[in-house]
C-alpha cells in the first residue's frame, strides 16, 4: 500500500494559530514535505553507510569507507568546506577479518558468536576439549596452572539461569498515554538520577562485587599467562540475537589480552549444561583479526550550507549524529539511521534551493560509542572547554545543534533538555506535522548521546523523541543491526521534520533562547 503525505495550508494555519507568536513560512514547510516525503533519499543514503560501508568501529577500515562515502556526497549535492576534522587523539582500530566456531563433540553445530572488540585472533585454526573454569577465590586457580596451554575455555557462573520466553512484543511505539505523560513531566531536579560506580548497591552488595571483579581478573591474568586458545564469554540477548561489547582497550599501549569470542545465550548455555552434565565436549574455532594504528587520531565529517543574511551568516545552526558502530552487524539502527536523516535534511534543503541566512553545519561524529569522543573533542575545541566552562567566541555564534540517536523510530517530539524558553517555539514549528505523529514538547532530558556535548557547555543542543521500535530489545549494539531493521517510511518523515526545525532555526530573527551556562563539574574524589 501506497502511503500519501499531504498538508493543505488551510489546515497549516489552522494548526498554528495558537502559537502566531512565533513565525512559520508555512510554503517553505511545504516544499520541505514534498521533497522530504515524495522524493526521498534515506534509506538509499543508509544503503551506502550500512550494506556497503559494514561495521564502522571506531578508526577502522569499515569507518574509513563510511566517511570517505559522506564526504564525496556532500560535495556531489554541493555542500561547502566539506572535510575531514580531527578532534584529538583516539587509538588503535580494529576488525574481524574471519570468524569460524562449533562444537564437533557431542554432535557438529555451528555457534553463533562474534570476537569481542579490540581482542587478537587465535593462532590459526585450533580444535580443543572446552575447560569449564570453577573458582570461588583466587586459591580455587591453582588447580588448573599448567593445564590450559592451547585450550578452549569457560568461566562457569552460578548466576546463569535458563532463558524465559518474552511475550512482549520487541517493536512498540509510543501510546498517546505515554507521550502526554512526558508532555506533562516538570522540571528535574539538577543531578537526579545520578548513581555511584555501584548504583544503589548496599555495603554487603559492594563487597561482593568487588570480590567477583577481583577473581574474574585473577582469571583473566592467569588464562594469559597460560596462553589459552580462546576464550568463550555469555552474551547477552536471546533467539539468536546477541549483544556485544569490547573485550580490550583501544589504547595505544594497551595491555595484551586473549582472544575471546562473544557467543550467544543459547549456544553458550548449551555447551554449559553439557559440561555441567559431564559430558566431553570439543569445540573448533578460527579467529582472524586486525588491528590499525599508524594513524591513531579520531575525525569527524563537517559540512556547510553557508549562511547568506550579511549579519546572520557568521552564526551557526548545528545538526548530526554519530557515524561509527559496533562491529557484530552493520550498525543501522545504531546509528546508520540517525546518520542517514540528518544527510537526508541538508540534502532537503539543498533541493529546494534554500539559501539560508545562518550557516547550516552537518556533523557525521565519531567514537561516540567510547565516549562521546568526536563531539566533545569537536565541542572543546570550536565552542568551550568543559572543565572550566570558558566560551571560545564560536560559542556566542551557535544558535542551536539537533541529533538523532535512538534507532529507526519515527521522531515524536523533541526533549527540551530543561530549556522552557523554547517550548513555544518548538511547539509552533511541530504543528505542521501532527499528522506524521510529531506533536510532543518535554522538558525532561535524555541522554548517552552526542547532544550533550554541547548541553554541556550550555549550548542549546536537542535530541528528539523517536518511537523505541526494536531497539532496545534487538537491535542496540547486537548482530541483528542491520539494514532491514530500518523503516523507511520512519526515516523519510523524520528527515522532514529536521530540515523544517534546521530551515526555521536558520532564519530566525534571533538565536534560540539558552539556559543558564553550567559552573564547571568539581573534581571527582
Amino acid at each position: 500500500m501506497i502511503k500519501t503525505f499531504t498538508f493543505s495550508a488551510l489546515a497549516l494555519g489552522l494548526c498554528f494559530s495558537a502559537f502566531a507568536q512565533e513565525p512559520l513560512n508555512t510554503a517553505a514547510v511545504q516544499k520541505i514535505r514534498t521533497e522530504g516525503l515524495d522524493n526521498s533519499k534515506a534509506m538509499e543514503i543508509a544503503y551506502k553507510i550500512t550494506d556497503v560501508a559494514g561495521p564502522r568501529l571506531s578508526n577502522s577500515p569499515g569507518l574509513k569507507r563510511a566517511q570517505d562515502w559522506a564526504v564525496k556526497y556532500f560535495k556531489e549535492i554541493g555542500l561547502q568546506n566539506v572535510h575531514l576534522e580531527a578532534w584529538g587523539e583516539f587509538g588503535k582500530g580494529w576488525q574481524v577479518d574471519k570468524y569460524y566456531a562449533a562444537t564437533t563433540l557431542p554432535f557438529y553445530r555451528p555457534m553463533i558468536a562474534s570476537p569481542k572488540a579490540w581482542t587478537p585472533g587465535t593462532k590459526g585454526p585450533i580444535k580443543s576439549e572446552v575447560i569449564l573454569i570453577k573458582a570461588d577465590t583466587v586459591t580455587d586457580l591453582a588447580k588448573y596452572k599448567g593445564k590450559l596451554t592451547g585450550k578452549i575455555v569457560m568461566i562457569e557462573s552460578a548466576t546463569l539461569q535458563p532463558l524465559k520466553n518474552s511475550y512482549t512484543p520487541d517493536a512498540v511505539r509510543y501510546t498517546e498515554e505515554a507521550l502526554e505523560k512526558m508532555a506533562a513531566a516538570e522540571p528535574q531536579a539538577a543531578g537526579a538520577g545520578r548513581r555511584g560506580n555501584f548504583g544503589n548497591a548496599g555495603g554487603n552488595q559492594r563487597a561482593m562485587m568487588l570480590k567477583l571483579m577481583a577473581v574474574r581478573a585473577a582469571i583473566d591474568s592467569m588464562l594469559l599467562a597460560e596462553k589459552i586458545g580462546l576464550k568463550l564469554t555469555y552474551a547477552r540477548g536471546s533467539h539468536g540475537t546477541f549483544f556485544t561489547s569490547n573485550g580490550a582497550s583501544y589504547k595505544l599501549d594497551a595491555k595484551p589480552v586473549n582472544p575471546e569470542l562473544e557467543v550467544s545465550s543459547e549456544d553458550y548455555l548449551h555447551i554449559l549444561r553439557l559440561l555441567r552434565g559431564g559430558e566431553k565436549v570439543e569445540l573448533e574455532a578460527e579467529v582472524k583479526t586486525s588491528f590499525y594504528d599508524k594513524d591513531p587520531k579520531g575525525y569527524n565529517v563537517i559540512a556547510e550550507i553557508p549562511g547568506t543574511d550579511p549579519k546572520l551568516k557568521s552564526e551557526i545552526v548545528m545538526l548530526g549524529g554519530h557515524y561509527d558502530s559496533w562491529h557484530s552487524g552493520t550498525g543501522a539502527t545504531d546509528n546508520a539511521a540517525g546518520s542517514a536523516v540528518m544527510i537526508e535534511a541538508v540534502r532537503i534543503l539543498k533541493a529546494i534551493d534554500f539559501k539560508p541566512k545562518r550557516t547550516i553545519r552537518i556533523a557525521l561524529w565519531s567514537s561516540e560509542e567510547q565516549g562521546l569522543f568526536g563531539s566533545r573533542g569537536y565541542v572543546k575545541e570550536h565552542f568551550a572547554d568543559p572543565s572550566n566552562m570558558t566560551a571560545k567566541p564560536e560559542h556566542e555564534k551557535l544558535s542551536a545543534y539537533y541529533n538523532l540517536d535512538n534507532g529507526t523510530g519515527t521522531i515524536r517530539g523533541v526533549y527540551l533538555q530543561g530549556n522552557a524558553a523554547v517550548r513555544d517555539i518548538f511547539q509552533t514549528w511541530l504543528t505542521p506535522f501532527a499528522d506524521l505523529g510529531a506533536k510532543t514538547i518535554t522538558i525532561n532530558n535524555t541522554g548517552g548521546t552526542d547532544h550533550q556535548a554541547f548541553d554541556g557547555v550550555g549550548l542549546p543542543g536537542f535530541q528528539f523523541i523517536q518511537d523505541p521500535m526494536d531497539y532496545n530489545t534487538r537491535t542496540h549494539h547486537s548482530n541483528q543491526d542491520t539494514f532491514d531493521r530500518l523503516d523507511g517510511d520512519d526515516l523519510k518523515k523524520s528527515a522532514t521534520i529536521v530540515a523544517s526545525f534546521v530551515y526555521h532555526t536558520s532564519e530566525r530573527a534571533e538565536k534560540l533562547p539558552r539556559k543558564t551556562m553550567p559552573t564547571p563539574a568539581a573534581p571527582r574524589q
